[in-house]
């Protein structure tokens, strides 16, 4: 995606066939136009706090993280830590998009200041459906601060 394209949304995730349920679900309602996906946590990681390969990417952050769990490099739990940590993006909301049910990730999740955590549905009819009503929800009806008005922390 180019530096002048505004991010919509960052899609974390590992999976090629979850990741494509998923592009195919925001889709449907028109919301793909904006999208970024990243295989790892890492990438993501640097994408957002603007280092390594994407030091010189343009202003402006994402207003939506669908974020899986289990991932290689670093996985969703060490992103959620870190995102929440930084002042420069812990206001973004982020939704826990993963095939885990263990009560330890939720809590672990919520913990750290996760916004919604989601158990992917194994049916593609309902992952769809579920994707699409999260993705509408987080785009077209939540209100984020602006860049210059985020929260402080404190």
């Amino acid at each position: 995606m180019n530096n002048l394209t505004p991010i919509e949304i960052l899609l974390v995730e590992d999976s090629h066939s979850d990741a494509e349920m998923t592009l195919r679900a925001l889709k449907r309602h028109h919301l793909t136009n904006g999208i970024e996906w990243f295989e790892d946590g890492a990438a993501a990681i640097d994408y957002l706090l603007r280092r390594g390969s994407y030091a010189a990417r343009g202003t402006g952050d994402p207003r939506l993280i669908l974020l899986d769990l289990k991932m290689p490099k670093l996985d969703g739990i060490d992103v959620l830590r870190i995102l929440k940590a930084d002042a420069a993006t812990r206001a973004i909301p982020v939704v826990i998009l993963t095939s885990s049910n263990e009560e330890s990730d939720i809590v672990r999740s919520y913990d750290l200041g996760v916004n919604s955590y989601i158990v992917k549905p194994v049916e593609f009819t309902k992952f769809v459906e579920e994707v699409s009503k999260l993705g509408i929800y987080w785009i077209a009806m939540n209100k984020i601060p602006s860049p210059g008005n985020a929260c402080s922390g404190n």
